[in-house]
């Protein structure tokens, strides 16, 4: 079976650079030389975690392309893909990673991933990867079966409303999450307390709750354990 990709357009971008957000070096090295191989692509930065990869990109011209490893020691699932796309504006995001389940995959692609690539995948799956998200193509991976998430989910639901977000949302309500007042936020990200509670208000009116744990309990729809099979 052929790798096959979704109908959903994708900004076209020709591939010059890329920035691979992943925390093992050797990876990081022949993904490196993986994208120079295939695809021509020179310039390639790398960062072991979200937020030095966030940093780059509030910092520099943005790459042609975003590559993400899921599992990072400050993310613990797609809230990471969710605020490094809002970031990241129209650059394409490919996901590359071990989690490989189907229902994994899915919640990738409803957060906004361009595509999925697993990482014990071949040179060819990478190249054809590439190629489709360059044509605006999303890219799928082979073996993928989306038939048995045919419908929306729940979780997808949760996913959708998390990526309406702005960035600034989806950090406060990160820190929420960590279960920190108005005022610790409001001291951590160096704004007003009227803010944070201007913005605690828009966060849950997107997310359609009604208080801070009910957010709480909508965000951890995206964790890793969430995403996983049960008994897996």
């Amino acid at each position: 079976m052929a790798p096959t990709s979704s109908t959903d357009p994708i900004p076209f971008r020709p591939l010059r650079s890329a920035l691979i957000v992943d925390d093992h070096p050797l990876y990081c090295d022949a993904l490196a030389m993986t994208l120079r191989a295939i695809a021509g692509i020179e310039a390639v930065e790398t960062a072991d975690r979200l937020d030095l990869a966030l940093k780059r990109l509030d910092s520099a011209a943005p790459p042609d392309l975003v590559v993400l490893d899921l599992n990072l020691p400050d993310v613990d699932g797609l809230d990471g893909l969710i605020r490094l796309r809002q970031a990241a504006g129209g650059v394409p995001v490919l996901v590359v990673s071990s989690l490989a389940e189907n229902r994994v995959i899915r919640a990738c692609l409803a957060a906004g991933a361009a595509g999925f690539v697993p990482k014990h995948a071949k040179r060819d799956m990478f190249r054809a990867a590439l190629e489709q998200i360059a044509r605006g193509q999303r890219f799928l991976p082979e073996g993928y079966d989306a038939a048995p998430d045919a419908r929306p989910g729940p979780r997808d639901e949760a996913i959708g409303r998390l990526a309406l977000l702005t960035r600034q949302q989806a950090r406060i309500l990160q820190l929420i999450c960590e279960g920190m007042l108005n005022k610790q936020i409001a001291w951590e990200l160096s704004i007003a307390e009227t803010t944070v509670k201007a913005h605690v208000t828009a966060i849950m009116r997107k997310l359609g709750v009604q208080s801070r744990t009910q957010a709480v309990l909508l965000a951890r729809e995206t964790h890793f354990a969430s995403l996983m099979p049960e008994g897996g």
